[in-house]
């Protein structure tokens, strides 16, 4: 019990200091970090080791390859050359510009990892609304937002669901024909609801729209050789992330790999590739992992998990919304991916006990999901698209993030939610 109280006292200190932005996020997640192990091995709960095999080397390998890949592009001029066909695309029209860029941003999260999505698409975002006079926030944050939503429609597209597969025996097409439909929806409901919420900044029209349209994206372009090199390795990275669960591969690996082909083939100048990659964001979700680490080392999230396993005795379609909830509120604090990992056990005991928990994995997903909107640290997409909006004039807070992305959270819950109990007699085979 001990152990439980200190380490839930030293994260919710950690969450108080990053939502109130007293102190940089990543000083607190080193900090705190730090604390929660030396607490880990005075009460006996955690060790260095556990805290050294809590960091997800998957994720953070992941970040490292694709941020490196993106410096390597981003002094070429192949992101403007990408803003401003983009700027001309959409004519000007700020509801326009989100709806191409959600659309995108949302495709390819069903297929590729969130963070592999929003590292090549925020940084356009950020020179399309340079170019066009825009306030970026609203793209970046739909863009976070929309790529959650999108994620949870396929096995491959959030990392819960991959668990999930594993432990239901799920494929690729129980997904497409479960998940996708209540996806659509809810991310559909999610746009509307982004359109309201930036309102304000989506009413303004550029003054420069003539000359927007007179750009030629091809005078952006000053290093066609090195752009060439890093795209043709950046495709046959994005073909083996599109089959690396069949070749039992993980996506750090191909992310690294196809960095170190690039470094190898062009050559840069490697202090000034390295300045430009986010390294407070690696920073910070290494400190976050141990932190998340200390938390389910000393029984908290499976007593969070037990809590869930109580409520078997409600009728199974409450039971179903009630984990959506949950689920979707401890991911919006805690990483959904030891959530996950926590529930799963829970689910197979009940099925032990007789209950029909076909309709749970998929509540499960769904919760998981659709609770990253809800906080800046709810996902590794939310945590890079504040990270990079503190170039710009106007970085997100996480104020800011709770009076939009929290609705969209409950928006998408609540639709969920809804089509849960509509399908529950589908869910359930």
């Amino acid at each position: 019990m001990a152990s439980m109280i200190v380490a839930g006292l030293i994260f919710t200190v950690a969450l108080y200091l990053i939502f109130t932005e007293k102190i940089n996020r990543s000083i607190v997640g080193i900090a705190d970090g730090v604390l929660m192990v030396g607490a880990g091995m005075v009460f006996g709960f955690y060790s260095q080791d556990e805290a050294i095999a809590a960091m997800d080397f998957n994720t953070l390998g992941l970040l490292f390859g694709m941020m490196a890949l993106v410096a390597l592009l981003e002094p070429t001029g192949f992101f403007e050359y990408l803003a401003i066909w983009a700027a001309r695309l959409s004519k000007g029209r700020p509801v326009r510009l989100m709806f191409l860029l959600g659309i995108v941003t949302t495709v390819l999260s069903m297929f590729l990892d969130n963070v592999t999505t929003v590292v090549l698409i925020a940084p356009v975002t950020v020179l399309i609304s340079e170019i066009m006079g825009f306030n970026p926030i609203p793209y970046l944050m739909a863009e976070a937002l929309l790529s959650n939503t999108g994620g949870v429609a396929t096995l491959v597209g959030d990392p819960p669901n991959v668990l999930i597969a594993s432990a239901a025996g799920y494929s690729f097409n129980d997904f497409l024909t479960h998940s996708l439909p209540v996806v659509l929806i809810s991310w559909v409901a999610a746009l509307f609801l982004l359109r309201y919420l930036f309102r304000v900044d989506l009413g303004k029209i550029p003054s420069n729209l003539d000359a927007v349209q007179k750009l030629d994206p091809n005078d952006a372009l000053n290093d066609r050789k090195t752009i060439q090199r890093v795209l043709v390795v950046l495709g046959f990275a994005l073909v083996f992330f599109f089959i690396h669960h069949s070749l039992h591969i993980q996506p750090s690996f191909i992310a690294l790999g196809a960095a170190a082909i690039a470094l190898v083939w062009v050559q840069p100048d490697l202090h000034k590739t390295l300045q430009r990659i986010e390294w407070n964001v690696l920073i910070f979700f290494g400190a976050l992992f141990v932190m998340v680490g200390g938390l389910e080392a000393s029984g908290i999230l499976h007593q969070l998990a037990g809590l869930i396993g109580r409520a078997r005795n409600l009728s199974p379609v409450l039971f179903g919304v009630i984990t959506i909830w949950v689920v979707a509120g401890l991911s919006a604090i805690v990483d959904n991916i030891p959530i996950t990992i926590a529930l799963i056990p829970v689910f197979a005991e009940l099925e032990l006990e007789g209950i029909n928990i076909q309709p749970l994995w998929w509540a499960l997903a769904f919760g998981a999901g659709f609770g990253g909107n809800g906080t800046i640290i709810g996902s590794t997409a939310n945590v890079f698209v504040a990270s990079l909006s503190e170039r710009t004039k106007n970085p997100i807070t996480s104020k800011l993030w709770n009076k939009r992305g929290l609705p969209v959270m409950i928006v998408t819950c609540f639709v969920g939610s809804l089509m849960f109990v509509l399908l529950y007699p589908f869910l359930s085979r």
